[in-house]
């Protein structure tokens, strides 16, 4: 299936990806009012803007999704008693991963609109750049799905006494965004997950071709829908799909075997400070207009894991377990810096991956990475071609400034070893309770709190209250 729609890769699609977003950006990204026409083609664009502006939004990749999976685990640490993200710290009841509101479903039912409507006769405007916007919604759509799946619900496979339950599914739009998961029932992960294969196929004709690191990526392109299909497989245990998305995807970035194409060791820290990220495939673009200076000290990801700002509030640092995991040379250490704070004895680690480069405690958000690419296709590999694993782990490897793993590492010391590399490379990106939920993996803590049995109800989020008391179809993660 994947032979048969690389085929239709419109590889001309350069022009085209770049003339759709250049008309995009003349639109502020805000949130979809009534007083939007659907009438022609710049409505729709309007959509799409906010569409991708809810993404960024505080409670999803503007923090949550990257601080909450990360001190869910044992990347992070609380350094001061502010009431945040301490229940998450302790993996207290009901103190989890909440993404089951606005942001999210707002974004599906902004998708739901374009997939529905933008191909009526009656809607004026480019044939070619309405054929972008569709193809957004459809990136955006399974990139919403997606989450809301690994978040509420466990992988195929991996189910515990059989609940097999992600989030409600939805496929038209409703007028009112907020009614979108009203009234209907939780579709199983496995349904979901063949609608976000759909979408992604369908999107990935017509995307077109981003550079890494271009303006391009802040917008769906073909490198990063591919990179979310790879994704995806591997969370579906589907690894032979897994392994060949992937290599589509390195092939069409030109990443080498031997990690060319990736960040060199001595830009990689550079490489978090500078906008689009250079090894971005997807990329979220905040502007001063997205937040208020307030927002960005009380909210920012800048804010409360870096100190490089008077104002910011600096309460999450590295864990001392993360930072001993790192190897000498590793440049990857090196986003972290090695700080004080008033009233916690010794050294604390401060981020250098969000330094709110751009002023006012705004920055970009790097969503999918080339690198991911060679650690997805190495674990979908690790069982089956371990040799080859083991190189795209090397390729990895020498652009962080480290040597070869040992070449006879195989099975499950070959499958923790990826999950090492995840978890360094991607410390504070949001990745690692995932990646250890998805393996089936107890969760380990730091500083004497205790461990997560991959059996416990607190691996998946509870579904707030008020929606089980607004919706009686709606059934409750098992445990809550």
């Amino acid at each position: 299936m994947i032979d048969r729609m690389i085929n239709k890769i419109v590889y001309s699609g350069v022009a085209f990806l770049l003339v759709a977003c250049t008309d995009l950006t003349t639109n502020p990204r805000q949130s979809l009012t009534p007083e939007v026409a659907l009438n022609d083609v710049s409505g729709y664009q309007s959509v799409a803007n906010s569409m991708y502006n809810r993404a960024t939004s505080f409670g999803y990749y503007g923090q949550t999704m990257m601080i909450a999976p990360e001190i869910l685990a044992d990347n992070l640490k609380t350094i001061a008693n502010t009431g945040r993200y301490q229940g998450e710290e302790a993996n207290s009841d009901r103190d989890h991963i909440n993404i089951w509101g606005l942001a999210v479903y707002g974004g599906i039912n902004d998708a739901n609109l374009i997939i529905e409507g933008i191909d009526d006769e009656e809607v004026s405007g480019d044939e070619d750049v309405k054929s972008f916007i569709k193809a957004e919604a459809y990136f955006m759509r399974a990139l919403f799905y997606f989450d809301l799946c690994r978040v509420y619900g466990y992988e195929p496979g991996k189910e515990v006494s059989g609940f097999n339950l992600g989030p409600i599914m939805r496929l038209t739009p409703t007028l009112v965004a907020s009614a979108a998961n009203e009234y209907l029932s939780r579709s199983t992960v496995e349904e979901v997950y063949e609608q976000i294969e759909s979408d992604l196929l369908a999107a990935i004709p017509l995307v077109g071709y981003a550079p890494i690191g271009s303006d391009g990526v802040y917008y769906a392109n073909t490198g990063a829908a591919l990179t979310l299909l790879a994704r995806l497989y591997l969370y579906w245990g589907k690894m032979a799909e897994a392994e060949e998305a992937a290599s589509y995807a390195m092939e069409i970035m030109g990443l080498l075997t031997n990690g060319e194409g990736l960040l060199e060791a001595d830009q990689y820290v550079q490489g978090f400070s500078r906008a689009p990220h250079p090894e971005s495939l997807f990329e979220l673009e905040l502007r001063l207009v997205d937040w208020s200076d307030g927002d960005g000290v009380n909210n920012s990801l800048n804010s409360l894991v870096a100190d490089n700002e008077p104002a910011a509030q600096f309460i999450i640092g590295a864990s001392d377990d993360l930072m001993a995991a790192y190897e000498e040379g590793d440049v990857r250490k090196n986003c972290w810096s090695a700080t004080t704070r008033e009233g916690v004895e010794g050294d604390v680690y401060a981020s250098r991956k969000w330094t709110g480069y751009k002023g006012d405690f705004l920055e970009n958000l790097p969503i999918l990475r080339a690198s991911e690419l060679y650690l997805i296709r190495a674990e979908a590999r690790y069982e089956t071609n371990p040799s080859g694993a083991r190189a795209d782990i090397n390729a990895l490897r020498s652009r962080r400034g480290l040597g070869a793993i040992d070449n006879l590492l195989s099975g499950e010391a070959l499958l923790n070893r990826i999950l090492l590399e995840r978890r360094l490379e991607f410390a504070l990106e949001g990745h690692r309770w995932f990646d250890l939920k998805r393996n089936g993996k107890d969760i380990p803590k730091h500083d004497g709190f205790l461990d997560v049995p991959y059996t416990d109800y607190r691996i998946l989020s509870n579904i707030p209250l008020d929606e089980i008391t607004l919706n009686e179809k709606l059934e409750q993660n098992p445990g809550y």
